[in-house]
């Protein structure tokens, strides 16, 4: 029973990945709203990115809903703690430690929050902006390659829409 269920949601998820990357969006605009979805999701936004992706997929037709939203599965809860750790570390090596606190020191004041939350933020800013940039390269390569796998002639997907060529309208 279980393994019924996973084997329909993994099906569920290859039909939705599969209709981002035959939808009516460009590839660079499939590639354009992943790469945003990754930059809003690895900011510390406290689960507050879900709603700025409702109001994005509201205001702009021309973001791919289903691949903003596929954004979340790559940078999940589990994989943004390490990501947050490895924030705060840019972010003490570009702007050094945080006046008193040291990893010895287990009395670290509130005094120290904006010191901390400054170099979380940095380094988080510059992480997301790195994630983003490979996860635009990344998609715009699956979604072309996929998109012409499924025109070929030699790899023919019953079911999945093609383009028409001007000789055939």
């Amino acid at each position: 029973m279980v393994r019924q269920r996973v084997n329909e949601v993994l099906a569920e998820v290859k039909d939705r990945l599969i209709e981002a990357f035959v939808e009516d969006h460009t590839s660079q605009e499939v590639a354009f709203s992943f790469s945003l979805g990754v930059f809003i999701t690895a900011l510390p936004s406290l689960g507050t990115g879900l709603l700025v992706f409702v109001v994005l997929a509201y205001l702009f037709d021309r973001l791919s809903k289903i691949a903003l939203f596929a954004s979340v599965v790559v940078l999940n809860p589990v994989v943004k703690w390490g990501v947050y750790g490895a924030s705060y570390s840019l972010g003490r090596f570009i702007l050094g430690p945080a006046p008193g606190v040291t990893f010895t020191n287990a009395d670290v004041s509130l005094s120290a929050g904006p010191d901390l939350l400054v170099r979380l933020w940095l380094g988080n800013l510059i992480l997301a902006t790195l994630f983003a940039i490979i996860g635009y390269l990344l998609a715009l390569r699956i979604v072309n390659e996929f998109r012409r796998r499924v025109r070929s002639d030699d790899h023919p997907q019953v079911g999945f829409p093609t383009e028409t060529t001007p000789s055939e309208e």
